[in-house]
């Protein structure tokens, strides 16, 4: 039998710097390693089955001279009831291991919902979206809290700080939490109720986002300004220009014209095809042109190198910006999208074309979902009808195109006067 090594004291271990193995006493077995860098770290030095093994303790000082005794004294306690304890470690990893893998933090999910899901939305901006708001507002609170551990207190935490503040954010965020809980449950992650579903828990907890958040509507030229708007905006130069008096003439949604391709216009027919996955509601949308948007067209260069119709001067497609800027440097207090509001208003206040056809000229999805059903067509000829008279009033030509009459909105008169209201 070897000769046992000698009980060292603590002071006496922390001067041990000469690299190798150092045997400390107190427990036969027990060594401190000194590695040639300098680390130092626990090793049990055991025989199992007639076999030596070497069992790491952990690294010094992080563990004690005490520490490392007591580790030592029980891995050879676990030798004398016939249990390996190099063997039992190996296992106890692989189970923690395999729990992990089954295991994954709220982050972990929704990076995953985002990636599954991304190829569905519209749009890189969507995702962006997505991402924005969670490395902002969620992550930092429960981003690495285990998915199965989330609970209404932690999407609480996340929603309380901004629900007053910034509620439609708050409120898209909830929305969005909770689908990523749903996932979470779907995928074997989580188990019980969504603890971030509104209906009967967290409505009983926040206050209704309508009670506390006036709709921010877009600011909106009154329908009687937008004639002379258009008038004043003609005095100005470049595509920017184009591009907003042909939104207003087509009642069409900023990015809509922003992106709109010479491939999508059929001037002939006077009919542009905005393609599903640049719509809002993901359906593609036919735009009649009226006479005045057929002609701003027409006068348009063809740029080369690009099929679109309204391109920013250093390539690619104007920035939302451009129009904005463009409104506030002629000093008007309204922005690009209200202009579709203004159009809303003067169909129902000057002329009597049924609201369905307004909605169908907005592109805005039916609420009626039997309505929506039943509707096959999307009334272009009528609707060429409607924005010819919204183009004749908001920009009347020295000879104004004849409308259908029928169909014909009211170019201005006392509010009793019918004579050029459709039927």
């Amino acid at each position: 039998m070897g000769q046992k090594a000698k009980e060292l004291s603590a002071l006496a271990v922390s001067k041990l710097i000469q690299p190798g193995m150092h045997a400390v006493g107190g427990v036969d077995g027990l060594y401190l390693r000194i590695s040639d860098t300098g680390a130092r770290s626990w090793i049990a030095r055991l025989t199992v089955d007639g076999k030596r093994r070497e069992m790491g303790l952990g690294g010094y000082p992080e563990v004690t001279l005490a520490e490392a005794r007591e580790k030592a004294r029980a891995a050879r306690s676990d030798l004398r009831m016939g249990i390996d304890p190099v063997e039992q470690r190996r296992q106890a990893r692989g189970a923690r291991q395999a729990l992990r893998a089954t295991q994954k933090t709220f982050a972990d999910c929704a990076k995953a919902y985002i990636e599954a899901h991304s190829d569905a939305w519209r749009n890189a901006k969507h995702r962006a979206q997505w991402s924005a708001t969670f490395e902002t507002y969620v992550y930092p609170t429960m981003g690495a809290v285990l998915v199965g551990e989330v609970n209404q207190a932690h999407v609480l935490d996340v929603l309380r700080p901004i629900w007053k503040t910034k509620t439609q954010t708050a409120t898209r965020l909830r929305g969005r939490i909770e689908q990523v809980l749903s996932w979470a449950t779907a995928a074997g992650y989580r188990q019980g109720e969504n603890c971030a579903r509104w209906t009967g828990l967290l409505d009983q907890l926040l206050p209704a986002p309508g009670k506390i958040s006036k709709v921010q509507h877009h600011r909106a030229l009154p329908i009687d300004q937008t004639p002379a708007f258009i008038l004043a905006l003609r005095q100005h130069e470049g595509l920017s220009a184009k591009a907003l008096e042909f939104a207003i003439l087509t009642a069409a949604r900023s990015g809509e014209v922003r992106g709109a391709t010479w491939s999508e216009i059929d001037l002939a027919t006077r009919v542009w095809t905005v393609p599903g996955e640049r719509m809002k509601a993901g359906r593609e949308h036919r735009v009649p042109l009226s006479e005045q948007a057929a002609r701003l067209l027409a006068t348009l260069p063809r740029i080369e190198g690009t099929d679109l119709v309204f391109p920013a001067p250093r390539g690619g497609q104007l920035s939302d910006m451009a129009l904005t800027a463009l409104m506030r440097r002629m000093k008007v207090d309204a922005v690009p999208h209200g202009f579709r509001s203004t159009f809303r208003d003067w169909c129902s206040e000057r002329t009597n074309y049924p609201r369905e056809l307004a909605e169908q000229a907005l592109a805005h999805a039916l609420e009626n979902k039997v309505e929506a059903a039943y509707r096959r067509g999307d009334a272009l000829e009528k609707r060429m009808a409607m924005m010819q008279a919204w183009a004749d009033f908001v920009a009347p030509t020295e000879k104004p195109a004849s409308p259908a009459p029928d169909h014909a909105g009211q170019q201005g008169g006392e509010p009793g006067d019918t004579s050029a209201r459709p039927a």
